[in-house]
């Protein structure tokens, strides 16, 4: 067996009870989802309302994700300080405010201070607060609890695709905004309050783990920094597709075709958000048994190999579509592979704030894969080069996962 494969550890608790708190968790991240996962959704619509050019509009949804991320070593240790229950619920609260407030604003300011920030605050409570208690309800599947939780984070925005969509295009932006925003707050709200500590004496190392490594120390290893390294260049590549997609199926006219009966764009959305949900309790479970490196390896080289295809066919109504919920399959799983690895590596007594460490590396993909995707398309004047960019990320990070990270790993696991 795999070194990173988890044996079985005893449980205080009734196992009815985890898959309650894992189900609670689950609700929570849908709640959360919609703010990143429909953004483009939003930005021709805030453009014209604000009078403001796109490159400006994304900033947003990058305010969003650096402040998801960031501040999530602080979050982290919130939850870990006052417990999930309130913190949790706390996030989910200012997540359906920042879309309430959203609703009323006039200026980019006001667009950058609600759905940004508020948002952004928001979804890092609740994201870090879930997947730290998941991986300690679950010490004997860690992949595949946190690849669940992170589902719901991907595949959320499923089912609030085309109402939103819909809603957008019957109402207007603030109506829509107002009436979502209630609706995620209310019910993320309520799914916290049902959230328990794991016991702690499900939190000890599972065999195979390098035992409870506190926050300090773990950012003294260099096994930490490379797993920073290469998360945020998976995050840049998943991310520039998720801020930039409206904007080039735009360029290769995608948006004015319909698909099954179905426009373009929505129906590639909803699938996305699909394949994104899926893969994460995928390839977390296959992670659980072949390893989580040998695991990464073969996601991240599934994306840069799609993407890649994508491009080339990316004219193409039904293989943009189809193409794109492949992409979306090679790049979600980084939210289980990641968090698993890290809590195998320095075990579960620290894991909220270990984890909102390297959660950074999501903040520092936003910055690339947004505005800066968008400067370098201005630049080109092509979509190309992005591509290129994002698909050697890929590329390389499933080069280190097996030929640096592995080796690391079990050195630092023998010692």
């Amino acid at each position: 067996m795999s070194m990173s494969a988890t044996a079985s550890a005893p449980l205080t608790t009734s196992s009815a009870t985890r898959w309650v708190q894992l189900l609670l968790g689950l609700i929570c991240m849908m709640a959360i989802s919609s703010p990143q996962y429909v953004w483009t959704l939003f930005t021709k619509s805030l453009g014209s309302s604000l009078g403001v050019p796109a490159a400006a509009i994304q900033v947003t949804f990058s305010i969003l994700i650096v402040l998801q991320t960031f501040f999530s070593p602080f979050q982290g240790w919130l939850v870990e300080r006052f417990g999930p229950r309130w913190l949790i619920a706390t996030g989910a609260g200012l997540t359906g405010l920042s879309w309430v407030l959203a609703a009323q604003v006039s200026s980019l300011w006001g667009l950058y201070l609600t759905y940004g920030l508020l948002g952004g605050l928001g979804t890092g409570i609740v994201y870090v607060g879930v997947v730290g208690q998941m991986v300690g309800w679950f010490p004997d599947r860690r992949g595949f609890a946190a690849g669940v939780v992170a589902a719901g984070y991907g595949m959320g925005a499923i089912i609030t695709t085309f109402p939103i969509s819909d809603d957008l295009a019957a109402n207007g932006l603030a109506p829509t905004l107002l009436k979502f925003g209630l609706i995620f707050g209310v019910v993320g709200v309520l799914a916290a309050l049902g959230l328990r500590a794991p016991p702690a004496q499900q939190t000890t190392p599972q065999v195979g783990s390098a035992g409870d490594v506190p926050t300090e120390a773990m950012l003294k290893t260099p096994i930490f920094w490379l797993m920073l390294v290469m998360m945020a260049m998976m995050s840049t590549t998943g991310l520039m597709v998720t801020s930039q997609m409206g904007t080039f199926a735009a360029d290769f006219g995608i948006t004015k075709v319909t698909v099954f009966g179905a426009a373009a764009l929505p129906l590639a959305l909803t699938i996305d958000r699909f394949c994104n949900g899926l893969t994460r309790p995928f390839f977390g479970w296959v992670s659980d048994r072949l390893g989580r490196e040998n695991t990464m390896a073969l996601a991240f080289a599934l994306e840069g190999v799609a993407m890649a295809i994508w491009l080339g066919l990316i004219d193409q109504p039904l293989a943009f579509v189809l193409m794109s919920g492949v992409v979306f399959f090679g790049w979600g799983e980084i939210f289980s592979l990641f968090p698993s690895t890290l809590t195998d590596t320095f075990g579960a007594r620290w894991a909220t704030k270990n984890y909102g460490c390297l959660y950074i590396a999501q903040g520092i993909g936003a910055i690339f894969g947004g505005p800066l995707a968008s400067l370098l398309h201005a630049e080109t004047g092509g979509w190309s080069m992005v591509f290129a960019v994002a698909i050697g990320c890929d590329l390389l990070t499933a080069a280190l996962a097996l030929l640096v990270l592995k080796p690391m790993r079990a050195r630092y696991m023998a010692r």
